[in-house]
C-alpha cells in the first residue's frame, strides 16, 4: 500500500525499549494512495512508538465495501506483508507475479534494493475489503538486495489452551513460520472463543503488541491492570515479558507483533524506509525519473503512483518516545 503522509520526525533523543510498557494507542484514519471512499486506519508508526521490533507500518483497511485501484507504486528497505481478513484483491509486481491476495493466505513482497506493484479490487463494483497491511524494516544485510515475492497459503497453527494462533512470520512458541524473515520477528492471528482464556509465551528480550481485529480482549497488563484492546486499537507492551495473559468474554481475534528491537533507526517517507535523508531524495528522484531500479508492472501501461513533494525540511531518523 502507499503512503501518502511525509512522516518526518524532528531530531531529539531517543527512548530505548527498556522493561514492560502497558500503553494503549488509537488509530488515526488517513487517506490511501489516490483511492476515495475507503476506510484505512493507521496504527504504526506512532507519533511515540515508531516501530515494535522490525514491524514499522500498520494499516487496516476494512471493513467496508469498496473498490481498490491502486497504480503502480514504488518500495525500498522494507518487506510488506498482506494478511488479507476478507476480500480478493490481485497483486501485480515487476517480477512478473500476478497472483489473488484472500484470506489464509499470507502474501509477503521485499523489496530490497526497489521495487514495484499495483492493488486492485476484483471487477467494477465495490466488493466487501478488509485486511491488514504491514511493513517489517529490513536489516542492513538485506536492504540493498534484490527484490523478492512469496505466498504462502499453509501456515502453521499453534493451539495454547483456549487459543488457535496462525504463525503467519518469525516464530511462535517453538513453531515457525515458512515466510522470509531476515529479523528476529513474529506476527500471528489468534483467535479466543467466547470466555476463553490463554497464558500466551514471549521472550523476555523481545517488546510486543497486541492489535484488535474483530471483538475485545482483555489483557492481563499486570496483577492489578486489565486494559481491553478493541478494534482499531493497539496495546504496546515492551519488553521483559516471559508471558502475558488474555482473556475475552464475548470471543476476539486479535494480532500479536513482536520482534527483537530494531537495531537502526530508521527515516521513513513515503513508501521507503531508508537510513538518511540523502537515500530517500535518490529514491523519490529515481521513481519520478521512471529509473530501471524500480521496474515495469506488467498488464500496465504508463499510469503510476507520483511522488508526493519533499517537505522543507531535512528528513530525520524516527525516534521512540515509549
Amino acid at each position: 500500500m502507499t503512503r501518502l503522509d511525509g512522516g518526518e520526525e524532528t531530531a531529539e533523543s531517543a527512548v530505548p525499549s527498556a522493561g514492560p510498557r502497558a500503553v494503549l494507542l488509537e488509530a488515526r484514519e488517513v487517506p490511501l494512495g489516490g483511492i476515495r471512499a475507503m476506510e484505512v486506519h493507521r496504527l504504526l508508526p506512532q507519533r511515540d512508538l515508531p516501530m515494535v521490533g522490525a514491524w514499522c507500518f500498520l494499516d487496516r483497511f476494512g471493513p467496508q465495501s469498496a473498490v481498490m485501484r491502486v497504480e503502480p507504486h514504488p518500495h525500498i528497505g522494507l518487506q510488506t506483508v498482506t494478511w488479507p481478513l476478507e476480500g480478493d484483491v490481485r497483486h501485480r509486481d515487476v517480477l512478473g507475479n500476478d497472483v489473488l491476495v484472500r484470506r489464509g493466505a499470507l502474501n509477503l513482497m521485499t523489496s530490497g534494493a526497489g521495487i514495484a506493484h499495483s492493488e486492485y479490487s476484483i471487477g467494477e463494483d465495490a466488493t466487501p475489503l478488509d485486511a491488514l497491511q504491514l511493513w517489517v524494516a529490513l536489516p542492513e544485510q538485506r536492504r540493498h538486495g534484490i527484490p523478492a515475492f512469496e505466498q504462502h497459503s499453509r501456515l502453521p497453527v499453534v493451539t495454547l489452551d483456549d487459543a488457535d494462533v496462525i504463525v503467519v512470520m518469525g516464530e511462535f512458541a517453538g513453531t515457525t513460520s515458512p515466510a522470509s524473515a531476515h529479523t528476529p520477528i513474529l506476527g500471528a492471528e489468534a483467535t479466543l472463543p467466547p470466555g476463553g482464556h490463554t497464558t500466551f509465551p514471549l521472550d523476555p528480550d523481545w517488546e510486543y503488541a497486541i492489535v484488535g481485529i474483530f471483538g475485545e480482549s482483555q489483557v492481563h497488563a499486570s496483577a492489578q491492570e486489565l486494559i481491553t484492546v478493541p478494534r482499531t486499537h493497539m496495546l504496546y507492551l515492551g519488553t521483559g515479558r516471559s508471558e502475558i495473559e488474555i482473556e475475552s468474554s464475548d470471543g476476539c481475534v486479535f494480532f500479536l507483533l513482536g520482534g527483537e528491537p530494531f537495531a537502526d533507526e530508521i527515516v521513513m517517507w513515503w513508501n521507503f524506509v531508508g537510513r538518511t535523508h540523502e537515500e530517500i531524495v535518490a529514491a523519490r528522484d529515481e521513481w519520478e525519473a521512471d529509473s530501471a531500479r524500480f521496474g515495469h508492472v506488467p498488464g500496465h501501461g504508463d499510469e503510476r503512483v507520483p511522488a508526493p513533494p519533499l517537505p522543507h525540511v531535512r528528513l530525520t531518523k524516527r525516534v521512540r518516545r515509549l
